[in-house]
């Protein structure tokens, strides 16, 4: 059996908080059933603005969704545009999915201040170096020396996985700079998954990025 367990639910209630925010015994599993599909179909809608991170708050009447990006001025649009366009995704999803629509929905973007000290902005900007063909291992190279460039970050990982530059049998490479202390819980560690999706297959990629220890008074 494998020991593997997710850095994010490692550390959940100690440094990480829930992503969906709510309690509602009666309608629990249609609540997280919205939260789920609600939540893939924002992060396909958002491609290629760098989302970190989907949060969920509910209340009787309110549905709050927290979006943080290192590109707020993309997603938000001229005059709201682009905001106003996720809000009435949402209410489509809602019909899709047969659940009942909430009386009001808030939008808040957040701006991610370290894109390159974030793993999931970290993991779509390898994927976009493998989309435009560039050779995998410049793209690690690159985007390790980025993170490692960032003032909060003390270690980072990159692994790939799949028909690496085109070959015919599919392997795994990685690289590392700096320290991933993985069983410590006090460390800081944000871990990202991310596919490449390339006319050969998809690639898989996987980013840890360790931002020191937090200690908790």
């Amino acid at each position: 059996m494998s020991k593997k367990v997710h850095p994010y639910v490692f550390r959940l209630g100690i440094l990480r908080d829930w992503k969906s925010r709510w309690f509602n015994l009666r309608e629990y599993r249609h609540f997280l059933k919205g939260d789920v599909l609600i939540r893939e179909a924002l992060v396909k809608k958002l491609k290629g603005m760098y989302v970190e991170n989907i949060e969920i708050e509910r209340n009787p009447t309110l549905f709050h969704v927290i979006i943080r990006t290192s590109r707020p001025g993309l997603l938000i649009g001229r005059k709201g545009e682009g905001s106003d366009s996720i809000k009435r995704e949402i209410v489509k999803l809602f019909k899709k999915i047969k659940l009942e629509a909430p009386k009001e929905i808030k939008l808040t973007v957040e701006e991610v201040i370290n894109p390159e000290g974030n793993a999931k902005i970290v993991a779509q900007m390898v994927a976009e170096g493998l989309e435009k063909r560039m050779p995998f291992k410049r793209v690690m190279k690159q985007v390790l020396e980025k993170a490692m460039a960032t003032r909060d970050v003390k270690g980072a990982k990159v692994f790939l996985s799949g028909r690496l530059g085109g070959a015919e049998m599919g392997r795994k490479e990685w690289l590392k700079k700096g320290q991933i202390p993985l069983q410590t819980i006090r460390a800081d560690i944000d871990f990202a998954r991310e596919r490449a999706s390339l006319p050969y297959g998809d690639i898989g990629i996987k980013v840890w990025i360790y931002r020191g220890e937090k200690i908790s008074k």
